[in-house]
């Protein structure tokens, strides 16, 4: 099964942070950077959830896109077909298999999580603790510690190269990391608002909330 929906969204304010190759080499000037330039942004994503004893628990492939104001979707492929497509106002999930989707408003489910700060700019500090965790592994890490203890997660890693965000850690309430590495990377391409509208197929049980 994928990752909880609440998790996911913690994951996305780091998904896919394409950087100019012209930045100096500070990991949080980078991510500045990142901010003030992206409009949208795709990817291919490889996903792995591990636990206390470094163990896979899931392990899924798929590709991402994120366009602003408030629009992005993830489109798993493998193990399983699944949706997550967001137009800005509605939220669908849909999983294939199971011929089911639930649909719900963005701002009831989401609230402040980092994929709204994503899509409605503000100050990190104003929702995270930012700071420098070195170089490991050939990247630069920078670690957001929420202010709040009512999220999901209580920490999230982003491990950049010379020019793009390569990695991800979340670290969950429950001792679990959920992983994630980008590849094949485009910052502000041309996206369709089409991509971002979901249609229910003809048969599929819809649930909303």
């Amino acid at each position: 099964m994928p990752t909880p929906m609440r998790t996911l969204f913690a994951l996305m304010l780091t998904a896919c942070l394409s950087l100019s190759p012209v930045l100096a080499d500070d990991a949080r000037a980078r991510l500045d950077h990142f901010f003030q330039e992206m409009t949208s942004f795709e990817a291919v994503f490889e996903q792995m959830v591990i636990n206390e004893r470094d163990e896979v628990l899931q392990h899924a492939q798929g590709k991402v896109y994120l366009k602003r104001p408030g629009q992005f979707r993830w489109d798993y492929q493998t193990p399983y077909n699944q949706q997550i497509v967001a137009d800005g106002q509605y939220l669908w999930t849909y999983d294939e298999d199971l011929a089911q989707a639930t649909v719900q408003e963005m701002g009831a489910v989401l609230g402040r999580t980092p994929i709204m700060l994503l899509s409605e700019p503000r100050a990190l500090e104003e929702d995270f603790e930012v700071a420098s965790e070195g170089n490991h592994q050939g990247l630069s890490w920078l670690s957001l510690t929420p202010h709040s203890g009512d999220t999901d997660f209580q920490r999230i890693l982003i491990g950049l190269d010379e020019r793009t965000v390569r990695m991800m850690v979340l670290y969950d309430q429950f001792g679990q990391q959920t992983r994630i590495r980008f590849e094949d990377m485009r910052l502000n391409p041309r996206i369709p608002d089409a991509r971002f509208r979901f249609e229910p197929p003809a048969g599929v049980d819809v649930m909303r909330n």
